[in-house]
């Protein structure tokens, strides 16, 4: 049985999921990218060959790479996952009980790799090519979307994340991304290598409405020793962070959650585009917006089951962090650069690496300031291209979600 489990952000990089761009980024424009949460177009021929010296760097480090699009593909082979899906994508309260039931048998008759490929995607009124009298399809346009595309799962990170022995399967805050956590959702119940695993589901596998409880796994940092640092950001709420945390108390998989208040801007959306743990005592951190007086929380299990026991931190969440790790102080290693030059590889991502194991870390190969600075501290960093992929505004750690990874 395959053993899904991810003990720190540092210790052995095993397993991970990624998404290499495809159909939803060539239908990325410049009219629709803001919309879609994009500041730019990518060259997606080029995004690719970046994405798989990624991939590759990964594989060459002992590191077993799953591809969402195949895995997704593969839970569709299932009929009660594909009934399931379309179910929740394709309802008559959004496209009315006519145009429903076409958009429905359409995607029906697809094979599993071309639906897993329009479900991230998108489909176009072009595409489904229906004569269908319902308003709903007289009323668009032929390159109107039916099914909007999902560029945003190139950032696997976000939609699950694996927190010790469990996922959350995360209700995102943005409307163009509600729909990726419905692809998570079905490949966490039916794929055949996490059907019959042995995990807990925390947070977001229910057909609901969370309201205000939203949690990108951008900003859930699994640091190891049965803690984890959580940013409120721009789209991580305190109710989602509560929630998390209950019932990553209630099933003991964690004893203390970190909870520290972020600005609400797009420039640190979420806590791993500020800050990312890279050794044992070593973390690298934007000092613009990671200042010392953060304001931040612990959470710990309450007396009674299911409550929560919350205290300010007085110090710093530095400390707090140093605390937990049970090391004399961190190593913070600074954005590269002068006040100019760090705030414009802050924004390509520098200090958004991926730990592949304690010291070697993945990063975009142009944030050169920030590599010198990291080398110069004994980081060993794993180069790759980001002229394309970084202008999703995201690095390695976002673009990837780790399934399997060992504690410290």
């Amino acid at each position: 049985m395959s053993r899904f489990y991810v003990g720190s952000e540092i210790g052995q990089l095993r397993k991970v999921l990624l998404h290499r761009p495809e159909l939803s980024l060539r239908r990325l424009t410049p009219s629709n990218c803001e919309d879609l949460l994009f500041d730019d177009v990518l060259r997606v021929e080029e995004a690719g060959k970046e994405h798989d010296v990624f991939a590759q760097t990964l594989r060459d480090n002992g590191v077993e790479v799953f591809l969402l699009l195949d895995v997704l593909a593969e839970t569709l082979s299932s009929p009660e996952a594909k009934n399931w899906v379309l179910d929740r994508q394709v309802s008559e309260y959004r496209f009315g009980p006519t145009f429903s039931t076409e958009v429905r048998s359409f995607l029906n008759e697809m094979d599993n790799a071309k639906l897993a490929s329009h479900l991230i995607g998108g489909l176009t009124v072009a595409e489904l090519n229906s004569q269908c009298p319902s308003p709903v399809l007289q009323m668009m346009h032929e390159t109107d979307f039916i099914l909007d595309p999902i560029p945003n799962h190139l950032f696997t990170r976000d939609t699950s994340c694996w927190v010790y022995g469990g996922v959350s399967v995360n209700p995102m805050a943005k409307p163009a991304r509600k729909r990726e956590t419905v692809h998570l959702r079905a490949i966490y119940k039916f794929h055949p290598m996490f059907k019959d695993a042995d995990f807990e589901v925390y947070f977001g596998d229910e057909d609901r409405n969370f309201e205000l409880a939203t949690l990108e796994g951008g900003d859930v940092l699994v640091i190891g020793k049965g803690a984890v640092l959580i940013g409120m950001s721009e789209r991580t709420t305190p109710q989602g962070v509560e929630l998390l945390a209950r019932n990553l108390f209630k099933t003991g998989q964690a004893n203390k959650v970190i909870a520290l208040q972020l600005p609400k801007a797009r420039s640190c959306m979420h806590l791993d585009t500020v800050m990312t743990h890279m050794d044992y005592d070593c973390f690298t951190v934007y000092p613009d917006i990671m200042r010392n007086d953060i304001p931040a929380w612990e959470l710990t299990p309450g007396k009674a089951a299911g409550e929560i026991s919350y205290t300010r931190i007085k110090d710093s969440f530095i400390k707090a962090i140093a605390r937990t790790l049970e090391v004399p102080e961190l190593r913070l290693i600074h954005t590269g650069g002068d006040v100019f030059e760090a705030e414009r590889e802050q924004w390509n991502d520098a200090n958004n690496v991926l730990t592949v194991r304690p010291g070697v870390v993945i990063g975009y190969e142009r944030n050169v300031y920030t590599i010198k600075k990291m080398e110069e501290a004994g980081i060993t960093v794993l180069p790759i291209p980001g002229e394309d992929l970084g202008r999703g505004r995201g690095g390695a750690r976002c673009m990837s979600c780790p399934l399997e990874r060992d504690d410290i």
